[in-house]
């Protein structure tokens, strides 16, 4: 349950920092990318130690709660502002996401988080448990890609493809750098998990429709 609320967490954060472009030198990236690779982190724990079906629950969970966030946000931006209040600009920047741009970001968090949570799980039974941390970065590769490959076309419609392009290329490589990077921690917190809640599970016959919610 912690676990799900700090991924659902990452996930409203990461819509948030998005609204600043960071630097590094040549390449830009939305600040997001500092915490949103934690969500697939977090993704790989639940696919790892409970399951496809238990990460599909979180995922959905977290889903609906960025889309309640984004549904206030712009709701509050509707309403008028206080007569004394000077932050109403900055306020609605930050929450006032266009339709297109929201779209885009839920549709490629549930398809990305999806596909990396059946991934991990079907990587799993097919090696017996083993190779974790080839199938931690092998599934955010696939999700990672995928979000990508949802969010900025839609987001980023009419852009120059070369740019959009790099800008795909640069995200997926930081994100997955960024997991390769902490995969010991992962590694030891999915087996401390594993040993303190006494679960290991394997996806056997099992349905993996993304929609099958209830199937827990």
């Amino acid at each position: 349950m912690l676990m799900a609320v700090v991924f659902t967490v990452c996930l409203i954060a990461s819509n948030l920092f998005a609204t600043k472009v960071i630097a590094f030198g040549s390449i830009t990236l939305p600040g997001a990318v500092l915490i949103f690779p934690v969500s697939y982190i977090l993704n790989d724990c639940f696919a790892e130690v409970w399951g496809y079906r238990k990460a599909r629950l979180v995922i959905w969970t977290a889903f609906a709660m960025n889309f309640f966030v984004v549904l206030v946000g712009q709701l509050i931006v509707w309403l008028p502002a206080a007569s004394f209040w000077d932050g109403a600009p900055h306020f609605n920047y930050m929450f006032s996401m266009a339709p297109r741009v929201a779209l885009a970001s839920l549709a490629a968090f549930l398809a990305g988080s999806t596909l990396n949570a059946f991934v991990m799980s079907r990587m799993k039974v097919a090696s017996s448990g083993r190779f974790f941390s080839l199938r931690a970065v092998l599934s955010s590769l696939a999700g990672e890609s995928l979000d990508s490959l949802i969010f900025m076309p839609i987001a980023f419609w009419g852009a120059e493809w070369k740019a959009l392009l790099g800008m795909m290329l640069a995200q997926v490589t930081f994100k997955v750098v960024y997991e390769i990077v902490i995969l010991p921690v992962t590694a030891h917190f999915v087996k401390a998990l594993k040993r303190i809640e006494g679960v290991d599970t394997y996806d056997t016959g099992i349905s993996y429709n993304p929609f099958k919610v209830a199937d827990i």
